[in-house]
Formats: C-alpha cells, structure tokens, sequence
C-alpha cells in the first residue's frame, strides 16, 4: 500500500524546487495533493502532468484571505486537508544586520514565517474535524545554526520562528492527533540555492562532510516520513536534512 493512501495534502510554494519535487513524491505515494503558489503557470502544468490527484490554486502565502480561499477550494475538490506541508520561502538579501533594509526584513518574514502561521490557523479546523493530521514547516538549517551575513538575519529570525511555532502548535494540539514536525534542509539543488550561490553550491562543500549538494528529493523522502503513519509517536521534532553540515 503506499504511504499516503486517503491522506489529503496541501503543499505551498509547489511550482517549482523542493515543493515540486514534495508534490510529486506525495502523489506517487497515494495522496491527494493541492498545489499552491503564486506561479500560475508552473502550477498548472505540475498539477497537469500529475493527473487526476493533484490540483493547483493560485495562493499568496502572505495573505491570510487568500489561504482561506485555497483551503476552502482544496477542501471542496479532494475534502477534508489531513497534511500540511508549508514549503513556501525565499532567501531575500544577503546583507549584515546593519544594512538590512526594513522593508527587505519584513518580506522576509512574511513569506517564510507569517504564511507558516496563516497555513496551521486555516488547516487545523479540517485536522480536527477529520481526527487528527500532520503539519510539515519547512525551515532550514538556518533554524538551527547561523552564519554571520549569509543569509541575513530576516532569514534566521523567520527559520526560528517556524521551529518554534512548531513545537507549539505540537503541543497545543497533540490531543486532538495532529502533529507539527519541522524539516531543516541544508544545501539543496535548487534555483533558489543557485541564484544565491551557483549550480556547486559555491564554497559550501568544504563544510559539508558528504561532500556534495542534495537532491529535492532527499528531502522530500523526510517530508514524506512526517506526513505519514509511519512517524505516528513523532512530534515537537527537528528533522535535520543537511548531509551533516550541523554536526561540526
């Protein structure tokens, strides 16, 4: 039987990247996935080229009217949302603290912390009407650790801030079986992670002791984990994907 047989799932940020490739996992394993992004296009043909289980809605993340309307509209197509995946993010400037615009800050935030926010206050009322669910943050490394100027402290600030909303909503709705895991993913092959490097990963790989950039997929096979019944005693947790950067 495959993992995700009945488990209906909405995944932010799925046009592309690592939520493309959490999409694609999810279907194969047997969910129904919702595909949300602002990338009309690139969400429309991934949601084609999946078929029948997986539909895209146009969604800005950093709207809260906006995930009421891709909640309802998932709910109405597939019904109740048992898996929560909030994928979506960006890298915003490298800067130092100093010269981090306030605008550039807040953007930040907004895409990568408040949508994390926005997506557990708008799925949680179907997780607790269907019996329980799993809410999947994806934060970074950056959750974890910091690096000084790179990325900016926007990024780190709103990477914690997914951590630690997760621990909370995990406690706060353990009794109604919904967990919320956090995924922390290091340096993976992505065009975000070009654009802020290059295709290599830039001078990263000396401090990777794999020794080599990630596969979307590698992650995904965490996410995966999480979302399903497999990781059942699993919540409050940290899920470190970065090849062991962290470890030293």
């Amino acid at each position: 039987m495959a993992r995700l047989d009945g488990k209906v799932a909405l995944i932010t940020g799925a046009a592309q990247g690592m939520g493309e490739s959490h999409a694609t996992v999810f279907v194969e394993e047997g969910a129904k996935v919702i595909i949300t992004d602002i990338n009309k296009e690139g969400g429309q043909a991934l949601a084609d080229r999946l078929g029948e289980n997986a539909v895209f809605i146009e969604h800005d993340v950093t709207d809260l009217k906006s995930w009421e309307s891709a909640v309802k509209k998932g709910i109405e197509k597939f019904g109740d949302i048992t898996v929560l995946v909030n994928n979506a993010g960006v890298l915003g400037p490298i800067a130092k603290t100093e010269d981090l615009k306030e605008e550039d800050y807040m953007k930040v935030c907004a895409i990568n912390q408040n949508s994390a926010f926005f997506g557990m206050k708008t799925v949680l009322p179907s997780m607790v009407k269907a019996g329980g669910g799993s809410i999947v943050n994806i934060s970074s490394i950056a959750g974890i650790v910091a690096n000084y100027g790179f990325p900016s402290l926007a990024y780190v600030a709103s990477k914690s801030a997914v951590r630690g909303m997760s621990k909370a909503t995990a406690v706060e709705y353990g009794n109604k079986n919904i967990r919320v895991n956090s995924v922390h993913p290091g340096f993976i092959q992505t065009q975000m992670m070009a654009d802020a490097t290059d295709e290599s990963g830039g001078d990263a790989l000396k401090d990777i002791p794999l020794g080599r950039i990630a596969d979307p997929k590698e992650v995904s096979k965490a996410v995966l984990y999480l979302a399903s019944d497999d990781s059942s005693y699993v919540t409050g947790t940290e899920q470190i994907v970065d090849a062991g950067m962290t470890a030293h």
